[in-house]
C-alpha cells in the first residue's frame, strides 16, 4: 500500500507543508488523552510504518525514535482527565489534536486528521484540514502521528503505575478490563480517573 498517497494530492492542490494528526487514549477509564502532529519529509521511507495498533511496542518504540530525528516537525500535546470530565471526550480529543498542531516548530498548510469528526462541543480542528477514516492506515503522516501519541501516552500511564501502584496501569494502561474494574471496586477512584467514565461503578 502507497502511504504517500493522501500526502501526495495535498501537494498537488498546492498545499506545501501537510501534517498528519492522531490520538490516542479515547476509551480508557483514566489518564490523559494524547495527540501528535508530524511533518515528514516528502517520500521519506521508513520501513514498517504503519497504523500504531498494528504494531508492537518493541516496533512502536523503534519508529517513534526514527520519526522523532527524521521529521520535518513533531509535537505530542494532551489534555488532562480533568478536563475531559468538565468537557467531554470528543472536544478533548479535538483538542489535543488541535494543540499538537499548534505545537509544531513550523506551521502546515494542511492537515490530515485520522477519524471522521473535526469539532466537539468544546473543541474543534481550526487549522484547515481534511478527515480521513482508517487514516493511521492510509498515510505515512498520520500513521507516524499515530505512534507518537501511543508512545507518548503508554509512557505516561507507566509512570503513573508508579505512582498510583495500586491499580497496575502498567498492565492495561487504564483501559476497561476486567483487571482495571476489580482494583476500582477494592481502591475506588484516583486523582487521573476519568468520573465521567465509572458510572456503572
Amino acid at each position: 500500500m502507497d502511504l504517500w498517497e493522501l500526502e501526495r494530492s495535498c501537494w498537488g492542490q498546492g498545499h506545501g507543508l501537510v501534517c498528519g494528526c492522531d490520538e490516542a487514549g479515547a476509551g480508557p477509564l483514566a489518564g490523559r488523552v494524547y495527540a501528535a502532529a508530524v511533518i515528514l519529509p516528502r517520500e521519506l521511507d521508513i520501513p514498517g510504518l504503519n497504523d500504531s495498533k498494528k504494531l508492537t511496542p518493541r516496533k512502536r518504540d523503534q519508529l517513534y525514535n526514527i520519526i522523532i530525528e527524521r521529521s520535518q516537525a513533531w509535537s505530542v500535546a494532551w489534555v488532562e482527565a480533568e478536563e475531559i470530565d468538565r468537557t467531554d471526550i470528543l472536544s478533548a480529543r479535538m483538542n489535543a489534536m488541535q494543540r499538537a498542531i499548534d505545537g509544531l516548530g513550523i506551521a502546515p498548510d494542511f492537515a490530515l486528521i485520522d477519524g471522521n469528526r473535526d469539532h466537539g462541543r468544546h473543541g474543534a480542528i481550526t487549522t484547515a484540514h481534511a478527515t480521513i477514516v482508517k487514516g493511521d492506515s492510509l498515510s505515512a503522516s498520520i500513521a507516524a502521528a499515530s505512534i507518537l501519541a501511543k508512545v507518548s501516552r503508554d509512557r505516561y500511564m507507566e509512570e503513573m503505575a508508579a505512582e498510583y501502584p495500586q491499580y497496575a496501569f502498567e498492565r492495561h494502561k487504564g483501559y476497561p478490563t476486567k483487571l482495571h474494574y476489580e482494583r476500582l471496586r477494592q481502591y475506588g477512584p484516583c486523582p487521573i480517573h476519568r468520573r465521567t467514565f465509572l458510572k456503572k461503578l
